[in-house]
């Protein structure tokens, strides 16, 4: 007969628990796990775009000045977007309307923070002079593995697990937290769909940086498969949670996002080949870029000449055209 700690013992090594705290305090200040994990992500994106960008042949950490602006819209569309198809949460009676800006306790959608981080890095990249669709592409994987870290933030929030179940990597989630559904008995194990989305999501980070250079993708094109490739997995992941939604024609709020990410990427994937089958000339825009100001000014100097351009043709006179050239010399 087994005993009751090989019992415990099992359950330990067939399940994932919950962490034991999702903030710490230094000193006066207390630092939220959820916001540590955003903020690593964060990093960890600009890092890696700054990277991708630099390689194309743009200028060293253009990236934070694209940041400056893409960064806090995407985090303020992102809590509204979030608030806005979780009006329960907020208001109506008994409820802390103040809440809404409680933005550590979780509440980030990332489709608010697409449509956000769009605006701003296009505002970005009109300072800037790099390219949209060039940013776009080289932001593609570092925002995917963004996602990923920011994922553990909601399992140290013990929040947005999945439906029950009795497979071995089931989440176990206290019968105390406001979440647990009523009815269910204590102990029932539920599915880590935040595990879910960070395996699909690194996955998913190999995937367009292999596609990126097996297939030359650029124009938005990476892109594009970025958001059909998350697309395809939120919509599998947001099906099986039982946060409360709202539910519109039988599903939920941010199905129907994830399903329009799928179209919008597939109408970018299609409208950029077929606008542009080539490469992009430069990451930056026509006129833009570094040594933009000489070659301009160069272009207004009188005392330019084309050497790009093919010799004009001798004047045909009625002498003969003699070569003032010495017998022996360098360019024959």
């Amino acid at each position: 007969m087994p005993t009751a700690l090989q019992h415990a013992l099992v359950g330990v090594t067939t399940s994932i628990p919950s962490p034991p705290v999702s903030y710490f305090d230094l000193g006066p200040l207390r630092i939220h796990i959820y916001a540590l994990c955003i903020i690593t992500g964060i990093i960890v994106a600009v890092l890696l775009t700054n990277h991708r960008l630099t390689r194309r042949g743009a200028e060293p950490w253009v990236v934070i000045d694209i940041a400056i602006l893409a960064v806090p819209l995407g985090i303020i569309a992102a809590r509204i977007f979030h608030v806005l198809t979780h009006p329960g949460f907020y208001f109506g009676e008994g409820k802390n309307i103040w809440a809404v800006f409680y933005i550590w306790e979780g509440g980030i959608a990332i489709f608010g923070a697409l449509i956000g981080g769009a605006v701003g890095a296009w505002l970005g990249c009109k300072w800037t002079g790099i390219r949209f669709w060039t940013f776009a592409d080289a932001l593609a994987p570092g925002i995917l593995l963004a996602q990923a870290l920011g994922r553990f933030g909601n399992w140290f929030n013990h929040e947005l697990f999945g439906l029950p179940t009795d497979l071995p990597w089931g989440l176990e989630i206290e019968s105390s937290n406001p979440a647990f559904p009523a009815g269910l008995p204590e102990g029932t194990l539920f599915h880590p769909t935040f595990l879910y989305e960070v395996v699909w999501n690194v996955l998913g980070v190999l995937v367009l940086l292999w596609a990126g250079r097996a297939f030359h993708l650029q124009w938005g094109k990476l892109f594009a498969i970025y958001l059909i490739w998350y697309g395809a997995g939120r919509t599998v992941w947001e099906s099986i949670r039982i946060d409360p939604s709202e539910i519109y024609f039988g599903l939920r709020t941010n199905v129907w996002a994830a399903i329009a990410g799928i179209v919008v990427g597939i109408v970018i994937l299609i409208v950029q080949t077929r606008r542009h089958p080539g490469r992009e000339p430069s990451p930056y825009m026509p006129g833009r870029g570094p040594g933009a100001a000489e070659v301009e000014s160069a272009d207004d100097s009188s005392d330019y000449v084309d050497l790009s351009a093919p010799p004009a043709d001798p004047v045909v006179t009625g002498a003969p055209a003699t070569s003032t050239a010495p017998s022996g010399g360098e360019g024959s």
